[in-house]
């Protein structure tokens, strides 16, 4: 049986590595990136069956993360994308 592949993206080092730990521990090959450009690197080079990715991080955030990975064509068909944010605001 093969592992599942999910990449991880976040700015947040301790929010992004223990994630990976924690999905490691439950049997997925874990690939992770600090931010959106070497994220999108690794969509197109790593082939992950699911990416995981912040919204809100410097830089490239996690719309154009999605923007790029659309437009590249190739990866969109086989890497679904969920956006999270590690970070949000109290609603008071």
């Amino acid at each position: 049986m093969s592992q599942h592949t999910i990449l991880i993206i976040d700015d947040n080092d301790d929010l992004r590595e223990n994630t990976a730990e924690l999905l490691a521990l439950a049997g997925y090959r874990t690939l992770v990136a600090e931010d959106g450009k070497k994220g999108v690197s690794l969509v197109l080079s790593g082939k992950p069956d699911l990416v995981v990715c912040d919204i809100m991080m410097p830089g490239l955030d996690g719309y154009g993360v999605l923007h790029l990975v659309r437009i590249s064509g190739r990866a969109w068909k086989w890497a679904p994308m969920t956006i999270s944010p590690s970070r949000l605001k109290s609603m008071s």
